[in-house]
C-alpha cells in the first residue's frame, strides 16, 4: 500500500477509535475491557482494510468488531452474564453509534481524572481517546517507550480498580481536569503540525482533529479563557500552514514563509477569539502563547516582528509554565533582542533537561552558526538529525550540514 493510502487508513482509523471507546465503555461498563477491545478492532482493521480497502462506514465496521472482541473478553470473566446482560441490552437499545463530539468530551474529561498521577492521565487520554501510537507519545514526553507503556498501564489499571467514571464531571469539578484536557489537543495538533511518524513533514488530518478537539471544548466551556486560549493559539498556527511547505515537501521555517500565502481569515478569527479570552482577565499559559504566535501573525515580515513585546509575553509565560522546552523558546526571542551570545547562555543550562529533544540541538547549532562556531553548530546539528524522525525536519538538518 502506498504512503497515502496507509496515512487515508491512519486517518479513518484514528477518526473513529476515540468515540467507540467512550460508546463501547458505557455499555460494559469497564474501561479496561473497553479498550483493549477496540485496539484489538484496529488490528484488525489495519489487517483487513489493507487488502479490501477502506470499507463505506469504517466507525461501524470498527464498533461491530470491537463489540464482538468485548463479548470474547467479557466470556472469560466471573462477571460475564451480568456485563453480557448490559452490552446486549445496550446493542438493542442504541440503533446507531452515539455522536463522536456527544462521547469524546466525556471519555477526555474521564481519563484526566485528579487520582491518575499527570504524566499517566496524559498519556492514557492520547493513547485511548486520540489514538497516538506508544512511541508517538514518548516522543511528546522525552521519555522511553517502556516508561510511557508502563504509565499507561498503570492508568488503566487505577480506572478499573478504583471505579473511575468517564463521564463529563460536574462543574464544580471540571476546572482542575480542564487544564490536561486542554494540553491533550495541544499535544495532539503539535503531533499532528510536525509529525514524528510516517512518511510526511505532517499529518493534517491529525491537526484538524485537534483543532476540531479545541473548538469542541471552548463552545462547551464558553466561561472558560484558557479553552479560548488554546483554540486561538491553534488557529493561528493552522493559518500558517500553506505555507510551512515548499512544493517538493520540503520544511520552510518561519523566518523565510511566504506570508502571503497564510490564512487571513483565520488569523483574523484567531484574534477575535483572543480577544474574548483576555476580556475574562485569566491570563494563563495557552493565552499568553496564542498571544505570542498573534505577534508572528500581525508581523508584515520576520524583521519587522515585535520581538521586545514577543520577549516580553515569554517572561509572562514562565509565571505560568516555566519548563525547560518554554525556555529554549524564550531563547530565540532573545537572541533577536540581545544577540545570539546571551541566548546561547539562556540554552546551555538546558542540556541535561533536554539533551533527548532535537529542537534543542538544533536551536543551539542555529545559535552556534550565528557566532561563526561552524564545528560545534555542525556537531549539536547532527545530534538533532540522530534524534528527529520528521523526514521535513531531517532534511533540513542534512542540507545544513551539507552546507
Amino acid at each position: 500500500m502506498s504512503p497515502t493510502a496507509d496515512a487515508a487508513l491512519a486517518a479513518a482509523i484514528r477518526a473513529e477509535a476515540g468515540s467507540i471507546v467512550a460508546s463501547l465503555h458505557r455499555l460494559v461498563g469497564d474501561f479496561d475491557v473497553a479498550e483493549e477491545a477496540v485496539q484489538d478492532a484496529v488490528v484488525e482493521a489495519l489487517r483487513s482494510w489493507r487488502t479490501d480497502g477502506i470499507p463505506d462506514r469504517p466507525g461501524a465496521w470498527l464498533q461491530v468488531a470491537a463489540r464482538r472482541n468485548a463479548l470474547d473478553r467479557l466470556r472469560s470473566r466471573q462477571r460475564y452474564e451480568k456485563a453480557l446482560g448490559r452490552l446486549r441490552e445496550g446493542i438493542a437499545r442504541e440503533s446507531a453509534p452515539p455522536d463522536a463530539a456527544d462521547d469524546r468530551l466525556p471519555l477526555l474529561f474521564g481519563c484526566c481524572h485528579p487520582a491518575l498521577a499527570v504524566e499517566a492521565r496524559l498519556a492514557l487520554t492520547l493513547r485511548a481517546v486520540v489514538g497516538l501510537t506508544t512511541a508517538q507519545i514518548a516522543r511528546a514526553f522525552l521519555v522511553s517507550e517502556q516508561t510511557l507503556a508502563q504509565r499507561i498501564v498503570r492508568a488503566k489499571r487505577k480506572i478499573v480498580d478504583a471505579g473511575i467514571p468517564l463521564t463529563m464531571p460536574a462543574p464544580e469539578d471540571r476546572a482542575e481536569r480542564l487544564d490536561d484536557v486542554l494540553t491533550v489537543a495541544y499535544l495532539m495538533f503539535n503531533e499532528g503540525f510536525v509529525s514524528t511518524a510516517g512518511e510526511h513533514g505532517d499529518d493534517r488530518d491529525l491537526a484538524d482533529d485537534a483543532l476540531w478537539l479545541a473548538g469542541l471544548v471552548a463552545t462547551s466551556l464558553p466561561d472558560e479563557p484558557e479553552a479560548l486560549g488554546l483554540l486561538a493559539l491553534l488557529t493561528f498556527q493552522h493559518a500558517r500552514q500553506p505555507a510551512r511547505f515548499a512544493d517538493d515537501g520540503s520544511l520552510v521555517l518561519l523566518e523565510r514563509q511566504d506570508r502571503g500565502r497564510w490564512d487571513r481569515a483565520l488569523i483574523d478569527q484567531a484574534d477575535r477569539v483572543l480577544e474574548r479570552a483576555a476580556g475574562q482577565h485569566r491570563p494563563g499559559r495557552f493565552q499568553l502563547q496564542a498571544a505570542i504566535a498573534g505577534c508572528h501573525a500581525s508581523a508584515g515580515s520576520f524583521e519587522g516582528t515585535d520581538w521586545l513585546q514577543i520577549l516580553v509575553l515569554y517572561d509572562m509565560l514562565l509565571a505560568h509554565d516555566a519548563s525547560p522546552v518554554t525556555r529554549l523558546n524564550r531563547a530565540v526571542a532573545v537572541a533577536r533582542v540581545w544577540g545570539p551570545g546571551r541566548a546561547l547562555a539562556d540554552v546551555e543550562p538546558l542540556a541535561d533537561e533536554l539533551d533527548g529533544y532535537h529542537l534543542f540541538h538544533a536551536t543551539r547549532a542555529a545559535l552556534l552558526r550565528e557566532l561563526d562556531r561552524r564545528t560545534e553548530a555542525d556537531e549539536a546539528d547532527a545530534r538533532a538529525l540522530a534524534l528527529t524522525h520528521n523526514p521535513a525536519e531531517r532534511n533540513l538538518l542534512r542540507a545544513r550540514l551539507d552546507g
